[in-house]
Order: C-alpha cells, then sequence, then structure tokens
C-alpha cells in the first residue's frame, strides 16, 4: 500500500512519508532558536504515524469511517521520551490536552486517557520511518520549574502545529503561498534615520529633551546585551519612536529576527500602526486584532501575503493587542498557539505596560520572564507611569534583572498641565462646569455616566464617547473632535476612559472622574498635548463622583481608586515619580493573592511535581476580556446592512465576525436579556445578535442603557 496524507479534490495525493519528514524539517528550524531543534523534529515525524492504520488510509480515499490518528504518535513518543513530547502530539488537532491522573480511563480526554487508549493497527510506519529519542537542551528552571516547563511544551507546540499547518498549505496549494518576509534591519534601521534626520536640529528645550531620549535609545540598542528593559519616558517625550529605535538598533546588533508591539487598546493600535508604515513601508508592518479585515479572496501580494502571516506572525514588525498577545500565550488551540515559536529571538515592546491586567498580573510577568530568559527575547515595559514590577521579576528570575533604557530628563521640561482637586461634583454640577468651556475634556468611569452627563451639556459641539457606540461610529466622532480642535471650534467631549490612553487628541481644560492614578495620568496627557499652553492654565480638575456611580465596583476598579486617593495625601502631584513609584507599590501589596485571580501560576507550579499540567484548564481559565459580554450588531451603515443580511442567511465565516465586530456593541447579560425582553434583537444563532429596533442606538451616544440594566458597566 501506498500511504497518504492528504488528498485533494481533484484526486492529488501527498505522500505520507513527505508530511512527515516536511512537517519535522519546519519544526525544527522553529525550535532551532530555544535548542530544541532536535526534539521538535522528532515531534514533526510522529505526529501522523496513527494515519499508517488501515483504517485511516480507507477514510482519506473517501471510506465512511471515524478513525483517530493523534494517539498513536503520543503513546509511541511517550514511550521513547516521557509525557512532555506527548501532549503535543495529542493534541496537535484538538489542543494541548489536560494531564488527567492516572485513574483516568482511556474513554477521558486528558493525556492520562489518550495513552490508555486503543489506536487501531498502525506498525506499517516502520517500514518508512524510525523514531530515535533526541538530545535537546533543556529550559532554564524558575521558580519550581513547573511554569517554565509548561511554557517550553507550548512552544514545542507551537512549532508543531505551524510546521504541520504550513507543510499542508504547500501541498494543497502546489507550492507555498507568499507569507512573511525577513526582518532586513539594514533597510529598516536607514528608514529610520531618513525618517528622524530632520529632528536633530531641535531648538526648543522640548524637542532637545525629546532628541536626547532618542539618542540615549538608539545607543542602548546597539550596547545592551539582550534582557528586560524599562523605558520610562514621560508624556510627550516621542516615546513611540524612540522605543521603534531602540528596538532596531538591538535587532540589528544582536540578530532578533521581528520586532512586536503589544498595545492596549485597539483604540490607540492604528495609530501607532500607521506611524510605523509611514516610517518603515506599509509591506513591512502587519497589523493583527479584531477589527483589522483580510479579504477572504485577496488579490493584492502584500495583503494577501498579511493575511496568511497574521495566522504565525511571520513579519517583520507586528502590532498587536495585550489581548492577543496574552491570551495566545496561554491557549491550548493550535490556531492560537501557531505564533508563539516566532516570539523566540524577538524584540517585544509593551506599550503601556501599567495597564497590565490586575487579575493576571503574576502570570502576565511569569511569562515575560520566560521568554527573556529562555527564549532570546528582549522585553521592554515602555510608559510614563512605569509599573513597580521589579519585585515580581525578582521573584520570577531573580537573575534576570531590569535595566533603564531612558537617560534622567529634566521632568519640568514635560510638564504642561497643573492639578487641582475640586471634591465631590453632582452631574449637574460638573456638566455646568463643561458648558462654561469652549473646548474641554471629560473623563468618567461609567458608561451610564457619561450618557447622562452629556446630556446635560449645550448640543453644539458636544460629543460623547464610550463602547456603547460602535468600534466604526467613534472613529467617526474622533475625527469631528479633533477637525473642531484644530479649527478653534467649540468641542466639548464626555467619555469614558477609552480616550485616555494614547488617544491623539489635545484639549486646553480636562476633567477626571477620581480613579487608579495610572488612569489619571493618562487623562492628563489629553491635556495641553502639544505644549503650545502655559502650565498655568493648562487645568486638569479630579473630581469625585456620586457614589451611586461607585458602589457598585469590582474588586479590580475599587482598589486602584482607593490605592489613589491613600497616595494623594501624601503626594498631591500624581504625575510625580513618587507618587507613581508609591502608588504602585501599594497597589501590588494590597492586592496580593488577586493578582493571580485563578491561581494559574500555582496550577501550573504544581505540574513540576505530578508532569500533569492543565492547559486546557488553563485556556479556559485566562480571559483579559471576560467572556461574560454578548456583541450586537448594529445596523446603522450600509455595510452593517449588508452584514446583518449575511448573517441572517447563515453565512458565517471568521473574515465575517472580524468586519461585523467594527459595527457591533458589547453588552453584559442583564443589558442583553433587557433588550431581549423588549423584542429589540434578533438572535440567527448562538454567537450573533442583531439590534431590531434602531431607536433604541443613538447617533451621538450609542446603545441605550435601559434602565433596569444597572449601573457598573465600565468603559
Amino acid at each position: 500500500m501506498s500511504y497518504i496524507a492528504h488528498r485533494t479534490e481533484c484526486g492529488c495525493e501527498q505522500p505520507l512519508l513527505d508530511h512527515l519528514c516536511g512537517t519535522a524539517q519546519r519544526a525544527s528550524t522553529f525550535a532551532q532558536p530555544f535548542g530544541a531543534a532536535s526534539l521538535a523534529y522528532i515531534l514533526g515525524i510522529a505526529h501522523d504515524i496513527g494515519k499508517y492504520s488501515d483504517a485511516f488510509q480507507k477514510r482519506i480515499r473517501g471510506q465512511n469511517l471515524t478513525t483517530d490518528h493523534s494517539t498513536a504518535g503520543a503513546q509511541e513518543l511517550n514511550r521513547l521520551c516521557g509525557a512532555l513530547p506527548a501532549y503535543c502530539v495529542a493534541g496537535h488537532h484538538a489542543g494541548l490536552p489536560d494531564g488527567g491522573a492516572r485513574t483516568d480511563t482511556d474513554v477521558q480526554p486528558t493525556l492520562c486517557g489518550r495513552l490508555k487508549k486503543r489506536s487501531a493497527p498502525y506498525g506499517a510506519f516502520s517500514e518508512e520511518v524510525s523514531l530515535s529519542k533526541p538530545s535537546f537542551a533543556q529550559p532554564h528552571l524558575l521558580g519550581q520549574g513547573g511554569f517554565t516547563v509548561s511554557f517550553w511544551v507550548r512552544m514545542l507546540f507551537s512549532c508543531l502545529v505551524d510546521a504541520d499547518f504550513l507543510d499542508t498549505e504547500a501541498f494543497m496549494h502546489s507550492g507555498t503561498p507568499p507569507r512573511g518576509l525577513a526582518l532586513d534591519t539594514g533597510l529598516l534601521t536607514d528608514k529610520l534615520e531618513h525618517f528622524i534626520a530632520p529632528w536633530w536640529d531641535a531648538e526648543t528645550p522640548l524637542n532637545r529633551t525629546r532628541c536626547e531620549i532618542l539618542r540615549a535609545c538608539l545607543g542602548a540598542g546597539r550596547a545592551q546585551t539582550p534582557g528586560l528593559f524599562t523605558l520610562t519616558v514621560p508624556t510627550g517625550g516621542g516615546k513611540t519612536v524612540a522605543s521603534l529605535a531602540f528596538a532596531l538598533e538591538h535587532a540589528k546588533a544582536h540578530g532578533k529576527r521581528r520586532i512586536l508591539y503589544v498595545i492596549p487598546f485597539t483604540s490607540i493600535i492604528e495609530q501607532t500602526s500607521d506611524k510605523f508604515r509611514e516610517i518603515l513601508g506599509d509591506e513591512q508592518v502587519l497589523e493583527h486584532h479584531s477589527n483589522v479585515d483580510f479579504d477572504d479572496n485577496e488579490q493584492e501580494p502584500d495583503q494577501a501575503r498579511k493575511k496568511l502571516a497574521a495566522e504565525n506572525w511571520d513579519m517583520p514588525v507586528i502590532v498587536t493587542t495585550a489581548v492577543q498577545f496574552f491570551e495566545s500565550l496561554f491557549s491550548n488551540r493550535p490556531s492560537r498557539c501557531r505564533k508563539l515559536h516566532n516570539l523566540a529571538d524577538s524584540v517585544i515592546i509593551f506599550d503601556e505596560a501599567q495597564t497590565f491586567p490586575l487579575p493576571y498580573l503574576l502570570p502576565c510577568v511569569r511569562s515575560i520572564a520566560e521568554l527573556a530568559v529562555n527564549y532570546g527575547a528582549s522585553c521592554v515595559l515602555c510608559t510614563a507611569t512605569q509599573p513597580a514590577l521589579a519585585p515580581l521579576f525578582a521573584a520570577a528570575a531573580p537573575t534576570l534583572g531590569i535595566r533603564e533604557i531612558a537617560p534622567p530628563v529634566d521632568s519640568s521640561v514635560f510638564r504642561r498641565v497643573t492639578f487641582q482637586h475640586l471634591g465631590q461634583l453632582s452631574d449637574s454640577e460638573l456638566a455646568s462646569r463643561l458648558n462654561d468651556c469652549e473646548q474641554v475634556l471629560c473623563i468618567v468611569g461609567t458608561r451610564k455616566q457619561a450618557q447622562t452627563v452629556f446630556h446635560l451639556l449645550t448640543p453644539e459641539g458636544s460629543f460623547h464617547l464610550s463602547t456603547l457606540m460602535t468600534p466604526d461610529h467613534r472613529r467617526e466622532v474622533l475625527k469631528k473632535i479633533r477637525a473642531r480642535l484644530g479649527a478653534g471650534l467649540p468641542c466639548r467631549v464626555v467619555s469614558t476612559s477609552l480616550i485616555e490612553a494614547g488617544v491623539d487628541v489635545d484639549f486646553p481644560t480636562v476633567y477626571r472622574a477620581e480613579a487608579g492614578l495610572d488612569s489619571e495620568v493618562q487623562a492628563a496627557g489629553r491635556c495641553n498635548r502639544e505644549g503650545r499652553r502655559p502650565v498655568e492654565s493648562s487645568m486638569v480638575y479630579l473630581f469625585t463622583t456620586d457614589s451611586a456611580y461607585t458602589a457598585h465596583l469590582p474588586h479590580s476598579l475599587r482598589r486602584p481608586l482607593e490605592v489613589a486617593r491613600e497616595v494623594a495625601r501624601k503626594h498631591p502631584e500624581p504625575d510625580s515619580p513618587e507618587a507613581i513609584k508609591r502608588y504602585f507599590t501599594t497597589l501590588y501589596q494590597y492586592s496580593g493573592s488577586a493578582l493571580d485571580q485563578n491561581d494559574i501560576v500555582a496550577k501550573l507550579e504544581e505540574g513540576a511535581r505530578t508532569c500533569s499540567y492543565p492547559f486546557r484548564w488553563v485556556a479556559e481559565a485566562f480571559h483579559i476580556i471576560e467572556n461574560d459580554t454578548r456583541a450586537v450588531l448594529i445596523p446603522r451603515t450600509d455595510e452593517a446592512r449588508v452584514l446583518s443580511g449575511q448573517l441572517r442567511g447563515g453565512q458565517y465565516s471568521r473574515n465575517l465576525f472580524r468586519r461585523s465586530g467594527k459595527e457591533s456593541v458589547s453588552i453584559y447579560p442583564q443589558h442583553f436579556e433587557a433588550l431581549l425582553a423588549r423584542g429589540a434583537l434578533e438572535v440567527p444563532d448562538e454567537n450573533t445578535a442583531i439590534l431590531t429596533d434602531l431607536s433604541l442606538y443613538d447617533d451621538q451616544t450609542g446603545l441605550a442603557l435601559l434602565s433596569d440594566t444597572g449601573v457598573g458597566i465600565f468603559l
């Protein structure tokens, strides 16, 4: 019999041996940067040996049979190398399984259960391939070792599943489709030098200080050895370009393979991507997040390449979200894990590092430490309000150390605002003060208060922003806001916190409801952003809201608010280095076990004792954005109406859902049920909902918050 791995609709057949060898060679190359090439090669050879069974060969040739071809390779590797490689092969289609217990039976989906399962005879594999125990470099164990080993298994899994996808893709398309570009640091540093060349003849103290920071980043990129860094640059210091300068020079000096930017919010990722495309060229930059469209039928070569590269991050510069980055690191699914091996030997910039999610801070810190210690990545924590993470990193990896890139600078050069605390303001008092201003931004903590205050404003020149508006709607409103600010026209904006981190707007006055100190400082960054106005007249007013808006705050929001109030008693200037350090140190101390609310690190560390790792459980437990919201498509535009028609017709695809995300609002269950009870929703299936009563979506404030949905809905 000739054994085949795949068969196309036109009858072309891929020999099984070719697929095993092709996958093995690719996996070996992917694992080379972290010293596991030989082990990855054996994973590739073993992953599909179950396809040597008569049952599979009959099925691939058209018979209606059900057969499991993953378990055989897992059992062979378990006998040869132990359980760790077996996880990868057992999960290369369904996802990394939980380890389970020795008492598990062969019907349970754990690794222990799979290893007891009886496979269809596949002994013919020995006629074509042989398996031998490989030698490979062990990772440096951090902590109790369990987290390190589980991370290493997931990286090996990434090498295997990406290699499997790519080899299959090459056969199905009769050749390898155009994928990502290699990082050409010589070309890109030349482009950067051309872009920044006009900056060096700076005349103002502010621009001279920006050049000082930029020069330090260029020098540190060349001189510093790989590892963990901080880049602490005051708002307005040019950290976006400065961090890119460090990354390019560092990659050039140390042979790094790619550069990743991890950004917390989609509201700022687009402007960062636009800046990088302006500097480096569109073909060099992959923007990857939920709001990016990749046409399924894209014919233009660069865009077709990006669509494929989004699957495994095979591009020179990748700009993505913190949600995409960290949830992939803790996923067990092949489609999400494919990209992970491409993090090895990379430069990774974490922008706005103070926004790392508090309930998952320890798992995030541990994963960054693993990348820096065991996978050759240089990681940079970049922000104006540097979180006090040194003790957490020291506990995770005592020998790692953190180095600051930016030079000491005169912070007074960047002082652009004056803070003042007003005490408690009612909604009517707040609205009255806003109406007295020609141009003003007000940031509040709940979507309910944002709508309430907005409706008290003078209609002319007043705007509202919150996530009750679709992403495309918010972009339209921001465009209008920037135009009015630039023209000097009246412009009063009430927004939730979505506007405060990196959104490029410049107001003469800002009001900010009390929040965590980092949020207050970020809000101040929207005031006198360009430094064209006197500091003493560029006011940032902090105020306390009515207790009705804060009574139901979750701990994740209440604790930062309480710590900020405590710090303010001794440090009235929230943007002072002393206040920032005290705030984060106190916040992390008070949070304790809440820094890992689901005990993810502890559960993985326990695997060092049992060799049973809960990969599937962790994937379900690690969700930066909790899965208790429902997306509602708002058919307010022609495109949204077309999308709603396609969804009603059952035309489901990943691209369709991505496109509909730009025209949707995510709401909590009680809000969803209220809309459903009112007959305002059509629900074609469990994943889709369409607003049918468009009177509930206002062109100024977005989706109505019905009275029985309460408060406590944020962002």
